[in-house]
């Protein structure tokens, strides 16, 4: 069995892409040791690329390839994977080299090895085989043939489920988060804006994505924007009953609402906001949806302080809702932060009945109370960040639908 990649010379850098002091990643590490200490984990793979990020600051496109953050209690993080991806590993963690360890590219996408293989003879290599191993088993990232393939080269661990220890850990934000975050909702006030500037009938949807893409990237005073986790949702007319619908090369047309859900993306902190574009007079039933849904957006918002439930959120929203005849069954909102592909959600909170979270200032979520009927749909959201006074939203952008002739 081939073994790790080990012995990298330093290059003397100065990790130029780390987005935050030393000092809050090493918080960072601490707390979530002590999370692994309260749950009798000795060691953690970790393989989602945002919990990795947030460890390590590791930030590259190379998680369609298998690589972790190895976490063991009393050292360092070890950053794992592609040996072609070593490089830029050591420009972005804030650890030393001797922390970088690879797999050849001989185990990239072979049908007779796998990579975490060699994660496992550098786990025994570090006399850590008989500990207690914590793995994200519902990871997007993280396949069965992953976890078959650590049990066999480790058949005396114990491994148990360690899903969502660390994406806990990021519930609530540091100042140097929400400054990103703030920063996202700058972008993403842009995108809205120039969305608004270009949409009419006649216009092609890939278009306006074009546009959309352009602003996002092109970001906002002196805050350039990065690739979103979730690219933009528009679907149109009927179309609009479904919630995760994207583009085509079709045109917006004369008497159909259109919602664009997008988000703007600052150094992967993330700041979705969805709007509705109506082309057209609206009926009077979509216009009953849209106060309903105002009236719901601003009770949820004044309910999102510190002290009070996720379910407090869910539960002041619905009650307007009720009062104009109408309900919503999904969950209207979830935790945000830092993301990768394919989902800008933290996978933690959910603002739905049971959900009996406390928030604390400083947690962020996309509250996002979209309504899809047979024929047609209308998403209004917020990003918003747990404050005193109820929410704060993180972008400025009017809530009520445009209507254009």
């Amino acid at each position: 069995m081939e073994q790790p990649i080990t012995g990298l010379p330093s290059v003397g850098i100065d990790v130029p892409g780390q987005d935050f002091e030393l000092a809050e990643y090493l918080r960072r590490v601490d707390e979530t040791k002590r999370a692994m200490e309260r749950a009798g984990f000795d060691l953690l793979v970790i393989s989602d690329p945002s919990n990795m990020s947030w460890l390590t600051g590791y930030d590259a496109w190379s998680f369609y390839v298998h690589q972790a953050v190895v976490l063991p209690l009393g050292d360092d993080p070890i950053w794992f994977g592609r040996e072609m991806d070593v490089s830029g590993a050591r420009r972005t963690i804030w650890m030393d080299a001797s922390r970088v360890e690879a797999y050849p590219d001989s185990y990239v996408h072979a049908a007779d090895r796998h990579p975490m293989d060699v994660l496992a003879a550098l786990i025994r290599q570090k006399g850590w085989s008989r500990r207690t191993i914590g793995v994200e088993k519902d990871n997007h990232y993280f396949t069965a043939a992953c976890l078959e393939s650590l049990v066999r080269g480790l058949p005396v661990a114990s491994f148990r489920d360690a899903e969502g220890l660390v994406n806990w850990r990021r519930a609530v934000k540091s100042p140097a988060e929400i400054d990103r975050m703030r920063k996202a909702g700058r972008i993403v006030e842009a995108m809205h804006a120039r969305i608004r500037e270009v949409v009419a009938p006649g216009v092609t949807k890939s278009e306006v994505v074009a546009e959309i893409y352009r602003a996002g990237i092109r970001g906002v005073d002196g805050a350039p924007g990065t690739y979103p986790a979730i690219v933009p949702l528009l679907p149109s007319g009927a179309a609009a009953s479904a919630p995760h619908l994207t583009w085509d090369e079709t045109a917006f047309c004369h008497g159909e609402a259109t919602y664009f859900e997008i988000a703007g993306c600052y150094r992967r902190y993330h700041c979705p906001l969805a709007r509705t574009i109506h082309l057209g007079r609206p009926s009077d039933q979509f216009r009953h949806a849209e106060e309903a849904l105002l009236a719901g957006i601003e009770a949820g918002i004044a309910a999102a302080k510190p002290g009070n439930l996720c379910e407090d959120v869910e539960a002041a929203f619905r009650d307007q809702l009720a009062r104009f005849g109408m309900e919503k069954t999904s969950r209207c909102g979830y935790s945000i932060g830092l993301s990768y592909p394919p989902d800008w959600g933290e996978r933690t909170m959910s603002l739905r009945p049971g959900d009996r979270t406390v928030l604390e200032e400083n947690m962020c979520f996309h509250f996002m109370p979209g309504l899809w009927f047979a024929d047609w749909g209308i998403e209004i959201t917020e990003s918003l960040r747990v404050a005193p006074g109820g929410g704060e939203t993180l972008a400025n952008v009017p809530r009520e639908v445009l209507v254009r002739d």
